[in-house]
């Protein structure tokens, strides 16, 4: 049962949902909108020791200011 990261329209929300099947019906569990629209997750780097193998970030370490930036990995 694969892990889906959906946005709200609604609401602006950003959640993960567990997707049963590509029949089920998902809805924001915040407002109950079923207008959500599915996010393109990163994966996790496989954790190679001393490869520096991580995901991008900002140089500073700061949010970019866009939506759903935390701490420099921009979604």
């Amino acid at each position: 049962m694969p892990l889906y990261e959906y946005e709200c329209s609604k609401c602006d929300q950003s959640v993960e949902l567990l997707v049963r099947s590509s029949q089920e019906q998902v809805a924001c569990p915040e407002c109950g909108n079923k207008k959500l629209t599915r996010l393109m997750s990163a994966p996790s780097a496989p954790n190679m020791k001393g490869s520096g193998g991580s995901l991008p970030m900002a140089s500073d370490g700061q949010s970019c200011g866009a939506p759903r930036c935390c701490g420099g990995i921009c979604q």
